[in-house]
């Protein structure tokens, strides 16, 4: 079992919706925001009683869009427990002095939300020149960029990916990469096909837990293919807690369960090594 435990894709919502008025990205809430919502002293009481240390809170695209404001107040009400990753318009002309705002706020990391359970089809904006300027300056600045998005989408990721090199990129959930098939999961090609970019990290959450369950498909058998290709330093551990129904104890005993077959400092990398590496501020 790992020593620490650092989770990074859970999500806060307040129940004040005067003060965080809702406006989801695209007009559709997620039912899950709408149903139960978790405010951030809900989550550090969640977080304590699942043994988890700290968390990088991700913002809630289907319920504030681009207002990040209740993940930086949540980072500034538990600084030594929270970092945040913000949301923009990347598409914007004023995209960059967006992001220097939200870093300015203590928010450490990026996410682009370009498919979902809100939005269904994969989304190609991501790859437009006016988003350059976005992606070159979190390059420069090291900060990682979590893509929500589908294998799909992959093609118009390795454009980016070529273009800027030095990039940093979170895939949330395994971008969905299926894993039903079995050995030698040829339907996960696209996902591995990423691992020649070293910039490219991958988030484990329940989702491709379930995936890895399917058919001819075991956790065992899955995941060593994907450490095999990516190397566990590139793989790090994150809930979705609550979009996910599981309590977040039931969702930290799902990923050791699933990955109580890597050897001991793997698992370390998975479940607290990366997500330091990835979010420094988690590391104090």
């Amino acid at each position: 079992m790992p020593s620490s435990l650092i989770d990074i894709h859970p999500h806060v919502i307040s129940t004040d919706t005067a003060r965080y008025p809702l406006a989801p990205l695209g007009g559709h809430q997620s039912d899950w925001s709408r149903e139960r919502p978790v405010s951030y002293d809900q989550m550090i009481k969640a977080m304590d009683e699942a043994g988890v240390a700290k968390s990088a809170v991700v913002q809630a695209s289907s319920a504030y869009a681009h207002d990040n404001s209740y993940v930086a107040a949540a980072v500034a009400a538990y600084p030594r427990r929270f970092t945040g990753v913000f949301s923009v318009d990347v598409l914007a002309a004023d995209a960059v002095e967006r992001m220097k705002f939200w870093i300015g706020k203590g928010l450490t990391g990026m996410r682009l939300f370009t498919a979902g359970s809100t939005m269904p089809e994969q989304s190609t904006w991501f790859v437009e020149p006016r988003t350059y300027p976005a992606w070159q300056f979190a390059s420069d600045s090291n900060l990682p960029v979590c893509m929500q998005m589908r294998v799909k989408g992959f093609p118009q990721l390795k454009e980016i990916l070529e273009q800027f090199p030095k990039l940093r990129v979170i895939i949330d959930h395994f971008g969905r990469a299926e894993a039903a098939d079995g050995p030698p999961f040829a339907a996960a090609a696209p996902l591995f096909e990423l691992a020649r970019y070293p910039g490219v990290h991958l988030k484990l959450t329940h989702r491709p837990i379930e995936e890895s369950r399917k058919d001819r498909s075991t956790p065992e058998a899955f995941f060593g293919r994907v450490v095999k290709e990516f190397g566990a330093s590139r793989i790090a551990w994150g809930s979705n807690y609550p979009a996910s129904s599981l309590t977040l104890p039931q969702l930290v005993a799902l990923a050791r369960e699933a990955l109580a077959f890597l050897p001991q400092p793997d698992q370390d990398f998975i479940f607290f090594r990366t997500a330091q590496a990835l979010y420094p501020t988690l590391a104090d």
